[in-house]
């Protein structure tokens, strides 16, 4: 499969006495679909903030595209092609949907007004949402605020993107919306990261599926292994 995009090598994590990661290791590859799963408090969000620069890892390293990046600030990962989306999607509520787009376009692309409406546009189409493009993002419904949020990531033309519960709060064909649009990014050569809670979704996204507990990795492998597996069993139902 070649060189790995990602590489996440023995990555420790403490907040005082408490250790949120230990030790962790993965690799991702380029066009990857890879699944990151684990009940509350596994490690899941401090790993993604290890790597996407909101935290720093203590212990061992974090290279992406064979360069290390373990100490860069997140301004500096997000212009190398890593981008994130929140469980909790937080739009510049005075601006409207267009103008929430151009913000990472300029800011982290220097595009020019004009280029960078061209490219927003392209965006909200692609996510069906170009007919809101003058709406003020307050008025947007939770689907709706979804698919902006993974616009503004995908805004900053990423090579990785971190997507991290995307369709929290979302039902039945609302969580298709969401996972047709990821999909649909996967294709178009954009390597993704998941991060989910609802487990059907991971399943049908995901080429791969890692599951932490405890700040530790306790099972990787396809979606049937890790559905099958006891452990995972017991991290989630305590059996």
């Amino acid at each position: 499969m070649g060189a790995p995009l990602l590489q996440v090598k023995a990555v420790s994590k403490h907040f005082g006495g408490f250790t949120a990661l230990s030790a962790v290791s993965l690799d991702i590859a380029p066009g990857e679909r890879f699944g990151l799963i684990g009940p509350n408090g596994s490690g899941k969000t401090t790993l993604i903030n290890c790597i996407s620069g909101s935290l720093r890892n203590e212990g061992g390293h974090i290279h992406f595209e064979g360069k290390e990046i373990s100490r860069l600030p997140a301004y500096r990962r997000t212009r190398l092609g890593i981008a994130r989306s929140f469980q909790i999607p937080r739009p510049f509520h005075t601006m409207t949907v267009l103008e929430n787009l151009l913000v990472p376009s300029a800011y982290v692309l220097h595009l020019r007004e004009a280029e960078g409406e061209e490219m927003a546009m392209e965006l909200l189409r692609g996510i069906r949402l170009a007919d809101k493009a003058h709406v003020l993002a307050t008025q947007l419904s939770q689907v709706e605020l979804r698919k902006l949020e993974l616009a503004r990531a995908m805004a900053a033309k990423p090579r990785l993107l971190i997507s991290d519960e995307a369709m929290a709060g979302l039902a039945g064909a609302e969580v298709d919306e969401v996972l047709d649009i990821l999909f649909k990014l996967n294709a178009s050569g954009i390597t993704i990261i998941m991060i989910e809670h609802i487990m059907q979704a991971v399943m049908r996204f995901s080429q791969r599926v890692v599951c932490l507990d405890a700040g530790r990795i306790i099972c990787e492998g396809t979606p049937q292994a890790i559905v099958g597996n006891p452990d995972v069993q017991k991290a989630y139902l305590g059996a």
